[in-house]
């Protein structure tokens, strides 16, 4: 199943990059305010559950742009949460900071992921159990134990005027007492990067389950811990997730449960 989802990731990435070439013709529409999505993220979508579909035609789907598949909410065993391209905006504009993320669902439980980085051709996986690799290498979070030494990522929901003015509290907090912030703009290669140890931490809010599956099992193959504001682990259809190295984690959930019982994500999906 793995590699199947592999094999999908790389289908998707080829549409990617073809339209990487031109991106003056793509075709853009606006969801919601500031969320968008073009005909690049449908045709990689497609992409992607053509393979899967090909290969496991009982499987059910959870995908950003087309949704849940009808069997979705039947007794289907397994489930696959896609996101074609996580990080749309940064395509649409040349940012070369943007992936493809992949999980399977195996009776709610997330046992297997893929999020691969056309621009870099950095292909990360995980299987519960057996551990994350970044290019067939395995990968460790860091050992870091201080956060004031940390490296974190972070996001928000755009077009919230209540979820930026929260974003921008919660920045400066945490950049008050860390070595640095980043906003990249992909919530699975943020992920990625914390399995890998690129970045000691990442935290957000509003995110769906297609921008987290992936990610969160590759933290936490890699020896990370994921969580909610509070540190509980019911993370994936709430939208709010700190993941980071064990020690790290502690630190940035005492720092960020103040937020954790306000909502501020509209029911629209996160732009990213």
């Amino acid at each position: 199943m793995l590699n199947t989802a592999v094999k999908a990731a790389r289908r998707a990435a080829a549409v990617i990059n073809r339209a990487s070439f031109d991106l003056d013709r793509l075709i853009v529409n606006e969801k919601n305010h500031k969320d968008f999505v073009t005909d690049v993220d449908q045709a990689a979508e497609q992409a992607i559950i053509e393979v899967l579909s090909k290969a496991y035609p009982e499987h059910a789907f959870l995908a950003e742009e087309s949704g849940a598949s009808a069997n979705a909410h039947d007794e289907s065993e397994y489930t696959w949460i896609i996101d074609p391209l996580d990080g749309t905006t940064n395509f649409m504009h040349g940012f070369p900071q943007y992936s493809i993320s992949i999980a399977l669902a195996q009776r709610g439980v997330v046992t297997q992921a893929v999020i691969y980085d056309p621009v870099r051709n950095d292909l990360f996986t995980a299987t519960k159990g057996g551990g994350a690799y970044l290019n067939d290498k395995r990968i460790r979070v860091t050992k870091l134990d201080r956060i004031a030494n940390a490296l974190l990522s972070t996001g928000y929901v755009a077009g919230n005027a209540k979820a930026l003015d929260e974003y921008l509290k919660m920045y400066g907090i945490m950049a008050e007492r860390c070595h640095g912030v980043r906003r990249p703009g992909s919530a699975a290669l943020d992920l990625a990067y914390v399995a890998s140890g690129r970045l000691d931490g990442f935290y957000e809010k509003g995110l769906k389950p297609w921008d987290i599956a992936a990610g969160s099992l590759m933290v936490t193959e890699a020896g990370g811990i994921v969580g909610e504001f509070n540190g509980e682990s019911d993370y994936l259809y709430k939208g709010d997730i700190i993941a980071a190295s064990p020690k790290i984690f502690g630190q940035m959930v005492g720092l960020l449960t103040p937020f954790h019982a306000t909502p501020v994500a509209p029911a629209a999906p996160a732009a990213e």
